[in-house]
């Protein structure tokens, strides 16, 4: 008998995602929940995409996102995990965020 351990590690799905716009007006961090990536919500006559050209850029961690959350005065978020770190660390109120289809958005404009 071998006393070795066959260790099943699953292929763990990414959780958010981040992406920085550059503008001539300056950088626009977007975020989201990685099941929502692609997917179409509604809110009244309003259909809204969550695009991959937009919010899918780089696999990122809660802390990473808490990073770039500091450092980017102009932000966009959608979804459960990424509108609740903004929340933790206080950068928005519960009065901020709207709801599309029960996933809440949220817009941030930090003014210098």
């Amino acid at each position: 008998m071998s006393s070795e351990k066959t260790i099943n590690k699953k292929h763990s799905q990414p959780e958010l995602f981040s992406k920085v716009h550059s503008t001539p007006n300056g950088c626009v961090l977007a975020a989201s929940d990685a099941e929502l990536i692609g997917k179409t919500l509604k809110f009244g006559e309003i259909e809204f995409h969550v695009s991959e050209s937009f919010y899918k850029g780089k696999e990122t961690s809660k802390k990473e996102l808490s990073k770039l959350l500091d450092e980017h005065t102009n932000i966009n978020l959608i979804g459960q995990k990424v509108v609740g770190i903004a929340l933790e660390k206080g950068l928005i109120s519960e009065h901020s965020i709207i709801n599309i289809s029960g996933v809440p958005h949220v817009q941030i404009y930090k003014l210098m």
